[in-house]
């Protein structure tokens, strides 16, 4: 068939490269405009941008994706089908445009975790399980009949990182899927349950409030919630020093030590050389890999040699 492709991040490239090598046609690549970044403020290309350019895909980075011009192009490119892997929310007019349909690869088992981020809240909740959706587009997000899922398991001590490479290979496979199951018309459209009810878990962008550290929880929650929010954009603490200067604490990586949290929770535990404890509700959470404020990420050994963590408190 030919396919038009719509994505963005490094995520969204696994599933381009497989479409690319298989026996459909990739007529376009449509991808989010050139962007400043870095500390030069240089205009940065999108990761499906930079696969399209290095095969030589047409590629359309529309501002606004009613523009008349961007419509024609479409058009013009007649493609059958329109294979969307975390990209905009698409208007009408472009998702109803090809013969068989606009579908969507959704890092996620739906109805459960519709939004941008279904990986860290996953594991920031405590899942065991999760998948890939592909669904066809509708006007409401994340809520199209599904064509296909595929179920994989969350392991114990996964992070968002380690798990987001795994379902990006799941997704690739599952668009490939999809496209045959569409293009021999053999599937079923499975409706979804689009009430956000007490049922229904989402996923919304993360932001800075949801990255924060509640040390009155208990240690597994805390640790479900450094595993999803690893590598990126990293669970938060805030720590004061002793002359009362103040600064923040990215943790990454964590482990519960079962050694019974008698102190205060949020209680420093440290010999300043091979272990930092944090009290939580219940256990005293060993800390591994961190970064403090205005330094490099680093394990704890290595922050230890450098910073007297006993000068601070929660």
């Amino acid at each position: 068939m030919r396919v038009v492709f719509m994505g963005t991040p490094d995520f969204a490239v696994a599933t381009l490269e497989a479409i690319y090598h298989s026996a459909h046609e990739i007529v376009g690549v449509v991808t989010t405009p050139d962007k400043p970044a870095g500390r030069g403020l240089q205009l940065q290309c999108s990761e499906v941008k930079k696969y399209a350019v290095e095969k030589g895909l047409p590629v359309l980075q529309p501002a606004k994706l009613k523009d008349s011009e961007f419509i024609e192009t479409l058009v013009a490119w007649n493609a059958d089908v329109f294979v969307v892997v975390a990209f905009r929310m698409l208007p009408q007019e472009v998702y109803a445009m090809p013969p068989q349909g606009t579908f969507n690869v959704h890092a996620s088992l739906l109805p459960q975790y519709r939004g941008a981020a279904p990986i860290h809240w996953a594991i920031m909740n405590g899942e065991t399980k999760t998948g890939i959706t592909t669904f066809f587009l509708n006007d409401k997000i994340d809520c199209g009949d599904i064509i296909l899922q595929q179920e994989v398991d969350i392991l114990p001590n996964e992070t968002t990182g380690e798990l987001y490479n795994r379902l990006k290979v799941l997704g690739a496979e599952a668009a490939l899927e999809t496209l045959a199951l569409i293009e021999k018309g053999d599937f079923s459209r499975q409706p979804q349950n689009c009430v956000n009810d007490n049922s229904i878990k989402l996923a919304p962008k993360i932001h800075k409030e949801d990255t924060v550290i509640d040390w009155n929880l208990p240690a597994k929650n805390i640790i479900n919630k450094i595993r999803g929010l690893a590598p990126y954009p990293g669970a938060v603490t805030f720590l004061t020093k002793n002359t009362g200067e103040k600064t923040s604490l990215k943790i990454f990586g964590a482990a519960i030590t079962f050694e019974k949290s008698a102190e205060i929770l949020g209680k420093i535990d440290t010999d300043d050389k091979t272990f930092f404890y944090i009290a939580a509700k219940d256990f005293k959470i060993a800390i591994h890999n961190l970064q403090m404020e205005g330094k490099k990420r680093m394990h704890v050994d290595s922050f230890l040699q450098g910073n007297k963590i006993s000068q601070f408190i929660l």
